[in-house]
């Protein structure tokens, strides 16, 4: 299980730099966003990509227990966005065991 969830962020990680790096070179991203924002499926696809990103952010914060992690881990995450949540996977990984269970993994310090 730890194997896959690090193959699967890693893949996550490499396909969106690439796919990133890709569009970068057809088109900035202001220009973009002023181009697909009269579309309304933009908009509601940017909207809960967001609100996913929020959910996601929450669990972080509630798990980190320190201001200064959440703060730092809200911009990354909104900033990044799924870059940094499978970052973060990635950096929980390093202290996670399986006999721990999901539970471990899921809870961190508050109870894993």
């Amino acid at each position: 299980m730890k194997a896959f969830l690090i193959v699967l962020s890693l893949g996550m990680i490499g396909g969106m730099v690439l796919l990133a790096w890709e569009a970068s070179q057809h088109q900035d991203i202001i220009s973009a966003n002023r181009l697909l924002w009269p579309d309304p499926w933009y908009r509601v696809l940017l909207a809960d990509a967001y609100c996913g990103f929020l959910w996601f952010w929450l669990w972080v914060a509630w798990r980190e227990q320190s201001v200064l992690r959440g703060v730092i881990w809200f911009v990354l995450i909104m900033g990044l966005g799924n870059l940094a949540t499978a970052g973060y996977l990635l950096l929980q990984l390093r202290h996670w065991q399986p006999v721990q269970g999901v539970a471990g993994l899921l809870l961190g310090r508050r109870g894993g």
